[in-house]
């Protein structure tokens, strides 16, 4: 599909402005961000197949990324997350939002290709700074910090809805905790999403 830009992006460079970008903003998008989704609707700025990748954004030009319910939809995923994090100014961060893997309504959605746990960003961390339970890093060159990972649990179930986050309340406590409900609780209460802020390792 053909990319449209309608921002100027190098004017934003030159003005110093900050720039937030939205991958997968759909139909909503907060104001101050740039919107990119591959349906061109009023409130997006870039429209884009994304599993190309964000060719039309310099190394180091973006200063906050958000992506929420998207990676679970891409296939090419390492090339993606390898463009954001090229994109991605060197004090910048990602915030990133997926369902995760016991999620019943992530079984639900034919489009979703991908799915996603407590370690599966942890294939690009370097072993220091990975959890208790170790993962191999050498499938990829990419190199990525966690700064945070918070999973999420939601109902729709009136007070089940609340019980359930007070249950992640306390999983999240430590990353301990979460990889222990990984383990061994995860079908018992299933967990809504993941919530990762992501940076370069270099940042601390």
């Amino acid at each position: 599909m053909e990319t449209i830009v309608k921002v100027d992006i190098q004017q934003l460079i030159q003005n110093k402005t900050p720039i937030v970008i939205d991958i997968g903003c759909g139909a909503k998008k907060k104001d101050g961000r740039i919107g990119i989704d591959r349906v061109d609707a009023p409130q997006v700025d870039i429209v884009t197949d994304i599993e190309r990748g964000l060719p039309f954004f310099p190394d180091q030009s973006v200063d906050e990324i958000h992506c929420r319910s998207v990676l679970e939809h891409i296939h090419n995923f390492d090339h993606l997350l390898r463009e954001m994090m090229r994109v991605l100014k060197k004090d910048g961060k990602a915030y990133i939002f997926v369902p995760h893997f016991s999620n019943p309504y992530y079984y639900s959605d034919p489009t979703h290709v991908r799915h996603f746990g407590l370690y599966t960003l942890y294939y690009f961390v370097d072993y220091p700074l990975q959890l208790r339970r170790k993962v191999p890093n050498f499938y990829s060159d990419l190199r990525l910090q966690i700064i945070s990972q918070r999973l999420i649990f939601r109902s729709k179930f009136g007070l089940l809805g609340f019980l359930k986050k007070a249950f992640g309340w306390l999983v999240n406590c430590s990353s301990l905790f979460q990889e222990y409900y990984e383990e061994n609780l995860v079908y018992t209460i299933p967990a809504h999403g993941i919530e990762f802020v992501i940076g370069h390792p270099s940042v601390k």
